[in-house]
């Protein structure tokens, strides 16, 4: 009896117990729906969200599955989808022969491994594995064993055309900003997917069955007789199932990552979305309907081979496991030759406090790694400037709409939910509030929407089929400018796109205001951020906010290079609010009555990082006290100088000659900031390997080369650990999803990169990319934000995080936080302590010297 006919039977009949058919019929269907619930939500929990491209995340792609050792899913990627999660070992071998990895670090791995040691593993074995291939078995899916045509080499393979149709469909059901015409997505994902094959007739074809059209009757109705159709009529073991699932959505992982990021945005406003499972629905319909277009005896052949192929699953994943040990130990070594170095840096590192200056200036920096080299410049240049490194969203929790629009975006990390709005207002120096300034803002509204008005139509003139091609007669050589500064690069300053179409007049006056706060609840917050700064005594008479952003051309990747955390924006909003929050006298009133006293003559400023061009940019200096702005001005020169120093060390990485004028080589970076043609503008964070949450005292001076996040931390000052706490479950968490997602794009390119930059088509307007003209959405970074052409510029390594507080109370925040522990735990990323002038490592639950010779 089939599903739905024993869901409908209402028969009086009774089962040998005596209880009536149709009410065990309906618990046992009940109970199956349970089971097939499970495991779908556990396939759906392991894919990971990936960010649109306006607001941009660094991922760890495997964030779903670190309840596994490192080995364990680099075993299941391999099996349930052909995905290195290690790198290659033609990348190992040629860092082995290039000196990279050296034979002491080779020796240090083996000696780290426990599968390496209980095998008795030989530095030998390892090498002679380099020059051979890794042999790993990928367990089939449905639709693969169907596919047996003996001319199917001619033709797209069916697993290729049925990403490609099922991506098109979802490129069109998603898409908001990019098409004029919209569908209508009433009846769900799966239902618009269903409708829409009905009407595909090019699929048939790419796919070798012209008349794939007539089996479309068979198409399961809905999403659960999908999911039931597959999970019975297959017949295997209820143990694989999610694994089978999870494989079938690794076949649409760019867009399964997608519908995982909506379902994260409903969890953080306590609702739920279903896309992800009708995503799953849709691919395992696709079997029913090519299963229709084979014979009984070719259907009966292929379930055989895949019931026998799946019912070894987990022989298949163990063999995996112990295949990849090796990739194992070339992993750890790869890893000590960086971690060696910095332990003798960390070591070595000793304040020089016999000179100790007058600071007078402090200068917040966020702890992404390109903040390290101009903190060093800073310092080198100025003894009287102190940097400190902060989570470069400040502490404040905040949505931001821009000046009359209804844009509104998160600015802080993706792991958290705004809880406060920030926007816009036209606030002149004077500070004005009278009914002058509201006029004032009411103009500047009307001219900017006036201005929008202006481009939807010019936008809608250039869309539509009767208009296009008289558009191209009137407006063609306007786009000649546009050419023109491609191929003739300006020198111009970076410009913010949340001022587009604000008449110039007002946009010095345009600043972004904290909403629904009065004074006693500003000082409660602003109390929180100066503790968990380090900024709650001993203040400097200037104290400056500085965040960071990117500046770039013609590149759908922009966010991902203005910050890695906070949903792909600047920093500048966080900190102009947070500067003018703590000018303000009510506040400081507020924050003395707190315990925090702000000296009078200390002024807080905003400012931005070109993380591009190395340049500082001050914001609302007008609104500072006269000599605030003098003592502004006074730090251009430092400014300047630093910003010369960082270039000349970047400048080999770009092919650019360091020791020409400053002027001259500041202008290159500058063009290469403003080549609409310019595939690397800057390398991001490519090669970020460690994170540092101690004093600055345990690394100034030091050149960590750019790769390392610094984190201000005192624990003498943390009584009660929360400020530890905090660290080890945002930044840490932070760092660790940024450090994974360039990991993940180097070693598996194709895969979990983004693919050639050059062939890039955005989808749905800010979706994502494809990589050409279809296929599946595209994830990660791409081969440009990673290789200079000629060699890798990241290395792929594990996060090394070196914390400088005690160990109870490290141990108390991983015992509280399940998350921490299973990174810790299962080798996602490596965890050191200060233990006084040495370092300790954390491994198998315990701590261990720190033996890397």
């Amino acid at each position: 009896m089939s599903i739905n006919s024993a869901t409908q039977n209402t028969s009086a009949d009774t089962d040998n117990a005596g209880m009536p058919i149709s009410i065990t019929t309906d618990i046992a269907d009940e109970l199956l729906q349970q089971r097939i619930d499970a495991a779908c939500d556990q396939a759906c929990h392991a894919i990971a969200p990936a960010w649109p491209l306006d607001r941009a995340i660094a991922v760890n792609p495997h964030w779903g599955r670190i309840g596994r050792s490192v080995r364990q899913v680099a075993a299941r990627m391999s099996v349930l989808s052909n995905i290195n999660v290690f790198p290659s070992r033609e990348y190992l071998a040629q860092a082995w022969d290039e000196g990279r990895i050296s034979s002491i670090d080779l020796t240090c791995a083996l000696s780290m491994v426990p599968a390496a040691l209980t095998r008795a593993l030989t530095e030998q074995q390892c090498i002679d594995a380099l020059r051979t291939p890794v042999e790993i078995s990928c367990l089939p899916l449905l639709i693969d064993v169907l596919d047996d045509d003996p001319l199917r080499h001619a033709r797209l393979s069916w697993r290729q055309a049925i990403t490609h149709q099922v991506s098109q469909t979802c490129a069109s059901y998603f898409d908001e900003r990019q098409a004029d015409w919209q569908p209508e997505r009433e009846q769900g994902l799966y239902g618009f997917w269903r409708d829409t094959l009905t009407h595909d007739h090019g699929i048939g074809l790419l796919m070798g069955v012209p008349d794939l059209g007539k089996r479309l009757s068979t198409l399961p109705a809905t999403r659960q007789d999908a999911e039931r159709w597959v999970l019975q009529r297959l017949g295997l073991p209820e143990a694989v199932w999610a694994d089978y699932l999870e494989s079938v959505l690794l076949t649409v992982n760019g867009w399964a990552s997608w519908c995982a990021y909506l379902s994260w945005q409903a969890g953080q406003e306590g609702k739920k979305d279903s896309h992800l499972r009708d995503l799953l629905a849709i691919r395992l319909a696709w079997g029913a309907i090519v299963l229709e277009c084979k014979n009984a005896a070719s259907a009966q052949k292929a379930f055989t081979s895949l019931k026998q192929e799946w019912s070894q699953a987990s022989d298949v994943l163990k063999r995996a496991e112990e295949s990849l040990v090796v990739d194992e130990v070339w992993q750890v070594a790869l890893e000590v030759g960086y971690q060696r170095q910095l332990a003798q840096q960390l070591c070595c590192a000793e304040a020089d406090t016999t000179t100790a200056p007058v600071i007078k200036v402090q200068a917040a920096f966020c702890i992404d790694v390109r903040s390290e080299p101009m903190r060093r410049a800073l310092e080198a240049v100025s003894p009287s400037i102190q940097t400190i490194g902060f989570a470069g969203f400040f502490g404040l929790p905040v949505a931001y709409t821009p000046f009359a629009t209804e844009a509104r975006r998160p600015q802080l990390p993706g792991l958290l939910a705004p809880a406060l709005e920030v926007s816009d207002q036209i606030i002149p120096a004077s500070g004005d509030s009278s009914a002058n300034s509201v006029q004032l803002n009411h103009a500047a509204g009307e001219a900017r929407q006036r201005h929008h008005a202006l481009s939807d139509q010019w936008g809608a003139a250039r869309r539509w089929p009767n208009a296009a091609f008289s558009f191209v007669d009137v407006a063609g050589l306007g786009y000649l400018g546009k050419l023109m500064s491609w191929i003739s690069p300006s020198r111009a300053a970076r410009s913010n796109d949340d001022m587009a179409g604000l008449p110039s007049r007002y946009k010095q006056q345009c600043r972004p205001v904290l909403l629904g706060l009065d004074d006693q609840e500003k000082a409660d917050l602003a109390a929180k951020v100066l503790h968990a700064m380090g900024l709650d005594q001993q203040l400097s008479p200037l104290v400056l906010l500085v965040g960071h952003g990117s500046q770039t051309t013609n590149n759908a990747h922009a966010a991902a290079l203005d910050c890695g955390a906070c949903c792909g924006q600047t920093g500048e909003v966080n900190a102009r609010v947070l500067a003018k929050m703590l000018n303000e006298p009510a506040v400081r009133e507020g924050l003395q009555r707190r315990g925090i006293s702000i000296p009078e003559r200390t002024v807080f400023i905003a400012a931005l990082h070109n993380t591009t061009t190395d340049e500082i940019e001050g914001f609302d200096i007008d609104l500072l006290p006269h000599e605030a702005r003098q003592e502004w001005n006074n730090l251009q020169e430092i400014f300047a100088s630093a910003g010369d120093q960082v270039r000349r060390e970047r400048a080999p990485s770009f092919g650019l000659n360091p020791p020409i004028d400053h002027q001259e080589l500041l202008n290159k970076f500058i063009e290469r900031a403003n080549d609409g043609a310019q595939t690397r503008p800057e390398w991001g964070l490519a090669n970020n390997a460690s994170f540092i949450i101690a004093p600055r005292e345990r690394t100034q001076g030091l050149n960590l080369e750019g790769r390392s996040f610094l984190h201000d931390y005192n624990a003498a000052n943390d009584t009660d650990g929360s400020v530890l706490e905090l660290l080890m479950t945002a930044p840490m968490l932070v760092t660790h999803w940024i450090n994974w997602q360039y990991h993940a794009s180097a070693c598996d390119p194709q895969r979990m990169g983004s693919g050639n930059k050059l062939l890039h088509n955005v989808v749905g307007g800010h979706i994502g990319v494809f990589e050409g003209n279809g296929g599946d959405l595209r994830i990660g970074l791409s081969r440009q934000s990673l290789h200079d052409g000629k060699r890798w510029m990241h290395e792929p390594l594990r996060l090394t995080a070196v914390i400088d507080a005690p160990a109870q109370a490290i141990e108390r925040v991983t015992q509280q936080h399940a998350v921490v522990r299973q990174l810790l735990e299962n080798g996602w990323l490596h965890l050191w302590r200060y233990e006084g002038d040495r370092l300790v490592r954390y491994a198998e639950g315990q701590w261990q010297a720190l033996t890397l010779e």
